[in-house]
């Protein structure tokens, strides 16, 4: 009998969540689909209570206890982890869970940083954010990105044997946006704007590699980066700087600092990743269970 493919996922968040829907709608059983709620609820409550929003009547580890049953096989099971966070909370987030989807055994293994685990060969497959692999791996060349296809064509097969397969469509952009005084009537801000643009862009420092990567150098030769202070949000820097790039949902805080909102630049999408350096007996199966999908997540230049 061949064990189970281990397959790297975030331990928390919305990258999590995207995986376990994308695998319950695959499996298309009552059990994933109970699976993806459970994890996902007790996920969310959990960084409500990190956040100080709730308040458990338990402490951490009999929360942890209740979650995690070693006696049922195929229960998810937690970890305690330090947060972040001031004073360093201990969080309750994803460890492991073994599902079946559509006769394969999966083993979702949960990572900090899964790409970063692909990268050192602990596995053959795994999600994480495209942002991270942007971060850390795509080459900066004069032009920016088309389209999450591209990504892969700017990864040096020296550095990493890790490719993009999929998206898994959970897309939240990164949006040029900027004061209303920046731009002349009928001016549109968007990447043709920025190519003509001398002054400063405000962003957050770990995304300069980032938004380098996706406008390109030659959008970028008169901009300079600027940085929020620890204590202003961004769109207020934004605001200040005049320009800026910033994950956004909604825009709707944009619009309270009397931002406006231009061109989408690059969706913040969890993707399928794989190693192809490494194999296993049930990989292609896996891998066809999310490859191909529709991600509605085309970068316009």
């Amino acid at each position: 009998m061949t064990d189970p493919l281990p397959v790297a996922v975030p331990r928390k968040g919305r990258p999590l969540e995207a995986v376990l829907e994308r695998i319950a709608d695959a499996g298309r059983t009552d059990e994933l689909d109970e699976l993806a709620d459970s994890v996902s609820n007790t996920l969310r409550y959990e960084k409500a209570v990190t956040k100080g929003s709730v308040e458990a009547e338990e402490g951490p580890y009999h929360r942890l206890a209740e979650y995690s049953d070693p006696s049922e096989p195929g229960n998810p099971e937690f970890t305690l982890l330090r947060d972040d966070r001031e004073g360093k909370p201990r969080r309750i987030v994803f460890d492991a869970a073994t599902v079946t989807v559509d006769g394969v055994d999966l083993k979702l293994v949960g990572r900090e940083e899964p790409f970063r685990a692909l990268r050192t060969h602990e596995f053959a497959l795994g999600f994480d954010s495209a942002d991270l692999v942007l971060e850390e791996v795509v080459g900066i060349r004069e032009t920016g990105l088309s389209g999450l296809s591209d990504v892969n064509d700017r990864i040096d097969p020296v550095d990493t044997d890790v490719r993009i397969v999929s998206g898994l469509g959970d897309t939240v952009y990164h949006t040029l946006m900027g004061r209303p005084e920046a731009l002349a009537p009928g001016e549109k801000l968007d990447r043709e704007f920025l190519a003509g643009y001398e002054g400063r862009l405000c962003i957050s420092p770990r995304y300069e590699r980032l938004v380098t990567a996706v406008l390109g150098t030659d959008t970028l030769r008169d901009v300079e980066f600027v940085y929020p202070d620890p204590e202003d949000t961004e769109e207020a820097a934004i605001a200040e700087a005049g320009l800026g790039v910033y994950l956004t949902v909604t825009g709707s805080t944009a619009r309270e600092n009397g931002l406006v909102l231009g061109e989408h630049l690059f969706p913040s999408e969890t993707v399928v990743m794989r190693n192809t350096a490494e194999d296993h007996a049930h990989l292609d199966r896996a891998l066809a269970l999310f490859d191909g999908l529709e991600t509605a997540s085309e970068i316009t230049v």
